[in-house]
Formats: C-alpha cells, structure tokens, sequence
C-alpha cells in the first residue's frame, strides 16, 4: 500500500502524498520509510533537478505525527530513539543535493511543519485551511524532529520561542511576514508555481533570506541578548502554568542549549528531552485526552437524519455565536429576534468577529462574505417550514422557553428538532406540554461558542434516539467535542461546577480573601480561579443558577449560600456591569481589574484571615470531583471519559490530572472517600463521599484499567 505517488514535470519531481484510508497526512513509519527509499531513487536519477513534497489531501499537508504509533513509545529509550530517527531523515532532506520544495496546502502541523522547515524552500496557498504550528507542546512533549533548532534559525529565537511554548498556528500571511515561508500562491496554482520555484532553485538561484534588523540582532546575535530572551520567556512561562507543565521550561532549555553550543548538541538535547517528556504524567494525561477527544466521532452518523437549514432563536453573545460556527461549516441559518435592531446586533456580533480575522490575515474579505451570506436575520417564523434543527438561546426562564417552544412546534415540521441551549433548567421541565417530546433535546454550548470546544447533549427519556444522534453529528460538524448526558437540573458541567462556586462563597464567609482562593485554584491548574469566573459568568447568572440547582443540594443536606441573590439585590453582577468581586476598568488600557473590597462587607466584613492552600484545594476540587461521581452513580453520565472531557473541555478541570475520574485514578479512589469522610466531618453533609467511591474504594477498583 503506496502512501506516495511520483510525478515528473520538466525535470522536477512532484511527491504527491496520500494516506490510503484517511481523511489526512499524517507523519508515520511508513511514510517516512517510502519517503527515504524515493530520496535513494531521486538522488540517483540524473534527470530530476528538484523535488517538491506536495499533499493530494484536501486542505491537508500534514497533520503532525501519528499519536497512535508514538503512544506505543513505553520507554524513554525509545521515545528518544523514536525521536534520533526522524532527525536523521530531515537532516538528510536538509542536506540533500538537490533541492527540495515543500509545497503547502492546508495545516502543516507538527512533524509536517519540521518536515517543511527541513526542505530548502516553502510554498504555501492563501486558503484560510492554511496554517502552520507546533503543538507538541499540547500533548506535554516538544517537536521531536528537529523543531526546536530549526524553527528558531528559521524566523529568529524571539518569534519561535511563542510558537513553541503554547502550540499556536500561524496562517499565511504572517507566515511568509516572518519568514516561515518564502512564497504564496492561490491554491490552484501551487503545483505549477512549486514546480517553477523548483527549476529557479536548481538552476541556482537562491531564495531571499530575511534580515532579523538590528534589534533582532541585539536580543539574539550574541548570548547576552539571548539571555535576556530566555529570561523572559521563564518568567512569562512561570506565570502562566505554575510549574504544571514540565514541557515549556524544557523546550526553553533545549532552544538554548541549540543556539548557544550548535545544531548537533541541540538535536541530542531534543531528543533526549522528548524522550523523558513522554514518559511524565502530564504527557500521558494529555495523551489520553487528545485521543478521548477525536475519537468516537463517526458513531452519531447512521442514526442522524440530514440537517441543512438550522433556525438560531436569540441573537445574543450566544445565539450569535452558535449562528457564525454552524455557518462556517456551510449550514443555512434563520437567526431570528424579537425586532430588527436585535438581529442586526447579532449579524454585526458575527461579522466583527469574522473581520477580525480578515485583518489577522486568516481570512479573506471572500470569505467571510460568503459565510456571512449564509445567516439570514428575521424576526419572525417565516420560512422555518424549511428548518430541521431549531436551537433556542434565549435567557433561563422557564416560561419564556416554554412559550417559544409552543411557537416553534406552530412553525415547523413534524420532524423538526427543538433543542434547547440552557445550562441549568431540566430540558423535561420545558418539554412538559410539548406536542412532541420525543423532538426535544438539549444543546449546552459554551461562552464564547466560537472558542470553547465541548457541547454538552442533554437527553430526556421521551428523546427519540435519532434526536440525539442528529444533534450530536450537528456538534460534531461545528467542530465541537460531544458529550451526551442525562437530564436533570443542571445537567453534568453546571451540576458539578455550582458546588465548587458555593464551596468558595462560603469560604469568603469564613473570612477567605478573593486572591487567595483565585491564586490557589490556578496553581493547582485552573485558568481562572472560581471568584473570577463567577464575575465572568455573572453574578446575576449564577445566582439563578443557584436556584435552580439549590433544592437537588438541600435535598443532600448541603445549603446552598445565598449570598449570590444579595449581591444581585445590590448591584453587582460581575464583569459585565464591571462591579462583582473585582471592579474592572471601563477600557482594557486604564489598568487591570482590583479586587472590590467593599464586597467583603457582605462576608463578614473587611478583616480577612489566611487558609492553608491544601485546605482550600481540597475543599474546591473535591466537592466538584464528588459531584462528578454522583453523576456518574445517578447516571446522568455515561462513562468516566464523558465526564473528564466535560469537566476539562467546558469547566477548564486542569487537562494535565486528566479530569476528575482519571484524577481519582491517580489519587486512590480510597483516599479521595478518606478525604471527603474528613470534610464532611469538619464541614457537613455537602462532603459526603458518593456511595459509588464508598464502593470502589472497598473493592480497589479504578475508573480506568490500569495503564
């Protein structure tokens, strides 16, 4: 089975490169196997003068190593051996007689990237598919083919050094700004401009470099420059991950070790270092939720029925959001208001973001007019016969989501879908009076729908299973990680985040300081701390929340804080009227957000007392940690691993402990029990360990198998 194909066009050779069997490239054994028995035949043949790496793939180059051949690597021996062999080949392409052209189309990621960089010359097309990146980082490893060296002599160590501590892509036209790539083309053209620049190269004409200028120079021509480089690089890297992620200080360490004692020892330090990366918890971890996340994603196919044209009811923050990402992936979309001047706040909401990206060179102006032609603004139900999936995104009330659903069951179809977006509210409770239950589902997206990854499928037991099925691959299109979960208050995500945003409140009544509880939680591995994210979500928000949710806590003895509803009675809703737990200023350039001290006098006073950081570690993570065991008991989940990703994907759960069960995997199930049995004891009811952790902790078994 060929994973290349050969074709010769005025003396240059065309290696068209074609995965049999898969939607994408990616850098294998094989492929790299047939790749260096054709660069034996090249170099032979004296009728080829170049030679150009090209994808048959639609907007594919590359997508980065084979995950699943790498995972097998159960040593550092041999993840480090894994790593010499694919540095040995691109050394040999860098050092190859004749020249070599990579030819770019789509993401080049990874090792399609390092392979890229290792070629003598890049071109690549305008498409918005086109980017290029690193993200080893991602996976708790660094490139293992010689990224770490060649990218910072490619475009200079201070623009490398971003690309390879976060993993982020560079489209285009940066690309060829920063000197990643050296040509651009419009797609249909880049075969036969790679074949010109392939007889340019080999008649001798060398492509033009690009200068670093003198404060280029001066931070990276000599060690001293580069040392205040790396020492920024450190200190940002400390501030953002807290000594969580062991790649980033070892990729810096590794970089430098390149630039300052020479490519040979760099490629040996990299290798070595990708070897013991591996082999860390948080790379396996990360490991394992790159592959909870892509896999699975083809099951929703053979029940789901056809979806074309999908009705967005709400053109808000959300409804917005959830109208730009479906069109994106080629949906028709009613996104319907009460009035004009709603929906034409929703539109331009949409087009803002879309130009955003146009002035980032992400995209064409094209582009984002075709996808905007594909959101139709209304304010009525006109044209809804022709809808198979209506989503509602209106705000959490009961009664208006109930009469919206009766409006829409007027206007459609009798097998059009209702799914509602709500985070909280029992997708029952709004199906009570439906003519049609078994249409009715629940689609929990997350804020900002564009960026956040998971959508959470809520299903009752009237849900016909085709509803679900076609809801979940509608996810899927719109590029989201899918959950599927029972239905109750609050369903999974916000169950189990309430009890830690109480768990705080309730700390701040007993005297805890609003940094301290937000710095604690991000060094133990959240993005943000609990009190910030209760400002961001809205005071005003998680006090209906609260509601909703607090008699499933009372029920368990657990009280709820009311604290949330007095401070909505007082004025504060968080961020969005820049008065919460922090006041923030009214433009992001007057200076950060300060703590609003006067929120103290509604816990107890200004007079504020230290917690011991595990105290409040403990007390944050477990009570979430236990809620997701609840879940998982009651079955509102249906497995350990729809519970990890929801928690890591729509709560920000740190990916590195793998989410609350491969965390109680790590922890012992019979410690964490022994832990919440000691909370309870000192806090009450709210910490009683899960009968389900009382039962796997008595007979020693695990969420996961072992390994």
């Amino acid at each position: 089975m060929s994973f290349i194909s050969k074709e010769i066009d005025r003396g240059v050779a065309l290696l068209w490169m074609d995965q049999p069997g898969e939607k994408l490239n990616t850098l294998s054994y094989k492929l790299l196997d047939e790749f260096g028995a054709l660069l034996d035949e090249l170099e032979r043949d004296s009728n080829v003068k170049a030679v150009v790496l090209i994808s048959a793939k639609d907007e594919n180059f590359i997508a980065g190593a084979d995950i699943k051949e790498f995972s097998q690597l159960d040593t550092a021996e041999k993840a480090a051996e894994a790593s010499r062999s694919g540095q040995e080949m691109l050394d040999r392409l860098e050092g190859f007689e004749k020249p070599v052209l990579a030819a770019v189309n789509g993401a080049a990621l990874g090792g399609g990237l390092e392979i890229a960089l290792a070629c003598h010359y890049r071109i690549a097309t305008t498409h918005s598919k086109t980017h290029f990146g690193l993200p080893e980082v991602k996976l708790g490893l660094l490139p293992g083919a010689g990224g770490t060296q060649r990218l910072p002599r490619r475009v200079g160590l201070a623009k490398s050094l971003p690309l390879l501590l976060t993993g982020k892509n560079v489209y285009p036209y940066p690309a060829k700004k920063m000197g990643l790539v050296d040509e651009l083309i419009h797609p249909p053209g880049l075969a036969h401009a790679a074949v010109q620049a392939g007889l340019r190269l080999a008649d001798g004409k060398k492509p033009k470099g690009k200068g670093r200028g003198l404060l280029g120079w001066l931070l990276e021509g000599n060690r001293l420059g580069r040392a205040i480089v790396f020492r920024k690089a450190r200190q940002q890297t400390r501030r953002q991950t807290y000594g969580n992620y062991p790649a980033p200080p070892r990729i810096i360490e590794v970089v430098k070790t390149g630039l300052d004692q020479g490519m040979k020892a760099g490629l040996k330090a990299e290798a070595k270092a990708f070897g013991e990366l591996m082999q860390t918890p948080e790379s396996q971890e990360l490991t394992r939720l790159f592959f909870a996340m892509t896999s699975d994603k083809k099951k929703w196919d053979e029940k789901a029925r056809p979806v074309k044209v999908l009705g967005v009811l709400g053109a808000g923050l959300m409804g917005s959001g959830i109208s730009q990402v479906s069109a994106d992936k080629g949906y028709q979309v009613f996104m319907k208001d009460l009035d004009q001047e709603s929906v034409a706040k929703g539109e331009k909401a949409v087009y803002d973001d879309l130009q955003s990206k146009v002035r980032k060179r992400a995209m064409t102006e094209f582009e984002r007019d075709r996808l905007m032609s594909r959101i139709h603004p209304v304010t009525s139900y006109r044209g809804f016969d022709r809808v198979n999936l209506v989503i509602e995104a209106v705000f959490e009330d009961l009664d208006l989501k109930r009469k919206i659903l009766d409006e829409v069951e007027e206007a459609t179809g009798g097998d059009t879908i209702f799914a509602s977006n709500t985070s909280a509210i029992p997708i029952s409770d709004i199906a009570r009076r439906a003519k049609r239950p078994q249409n009715i589902v629940g689609m929990h997206y997350f804020s900002p729908v564009p960026k956040m990854p998971l959508l959470e499928i809520i299903a009752t037991d009237k849900t016909a299973e085709w509803v679900v099925h076609t809801a979940a691959q509608v996810g899927v299109r719109q590029g989201k990680t899918v959950i599927v979960v029972g239905d109750g208050p609050g369903f999974y995500t916000t169950r189990i985040l309430a009890p830690m945003m109480n768990e705080a409140l309730l700390l701040l009544e007993e005297g805890a300081a609003v940094e301290q509880l937000d710095k604690t939680m991000k060094q133990w591995g959240f993005p943000v701390g609990p009190v910030t994210l209760m400002d961001e979500v809205g005071i005003d928000v998680g006090a209906h929340v609260s509601e909703t949710l607090g008699q499933a806590f009372s029920d368990r003895g657990a009280t709820p804080s009311g604290m949330m509803h007095k401070l909505v009675r007082e004025g504060y809703k968080g961020k969005k009227n820049r008065k919460g737990f922090y006041l923030y200023p009214k433009k992001k350039k007057k200076g950060k957000k300060q703590v609003n001290t006067k929120v103290y006098d509604h816990f107890g006073g200004q007079r504020r007392k230290r917690f011991e950081e595990e105290e409040i570690e403990n007390r944050l993570s477990l009570v979430m940690i236990n809620e997701a065991a609840l879940c998982l008991q009651e079955e509102i989940l249906r497995s350990p691993k729809d519970g990890d990703l929801g928690a890591i994907l729509g709560l920000g759960f740190p990916p590195f402990r793998g989410g609350p069960f491969r965390y109680l995997d790590r922890l012992g199930v019979d410690n964490a029990a022994s832990r919440l049995q000691s909370l309870q004891d000192q806090h009450g009811a709210r910490f009683a360990p899960a009968q389900i952790l009382l039962d796997y902790a008595e007979s020693k078994r695990r969420f996961y198998p072992q390994g």
